[in-house]
């Protein structure tokens, strides 16, 4: 599945200048991501995006690759969203305890 990196060009400068170690890593002190994942690509310039990410369970990536099946979930959750709901009761008797 391909899509867009870039989603907004309006870059602005977190440190001036930071030199690798000899292992060739680089720390970034960079606000509100602690605990957090990223993609970081780079082109053919050498500059580096970071582009962050979250996980998902592999049980629940078939969602994700069945597009019909996504576009009716984000379909439901507008409907819901916008109050086009049905109340079919409780389905409480098809609960296994």
């Amino acid at each position: 599945m391909t899509s867009t990196v870039l989603k907004d060009t309006s870059f602005h400068l977190i440190s001036e200048f930071i030199r690798a170690d000899a292992k060739k890593r680089l720390a970034l002190v960079l606000p509100d991501t602690a605990g957090k994942a990223f993609n970081i690509y780079q082109n053919e310039h050498g500059q580096f995006m970071l582009d962050p990410v979250r996980t998902i369970p592999e049980s629940e990536s078939w969602l994700y690759e069945n597009t019909a099946a996504l576009a009716s979930v984000k379909q439901g959750l507008r409907d819901s969203a916008e109050g086009k709901v049905l109340d079919l009761g409780s389905f409480g008797e098809f609960a296994n305890d």
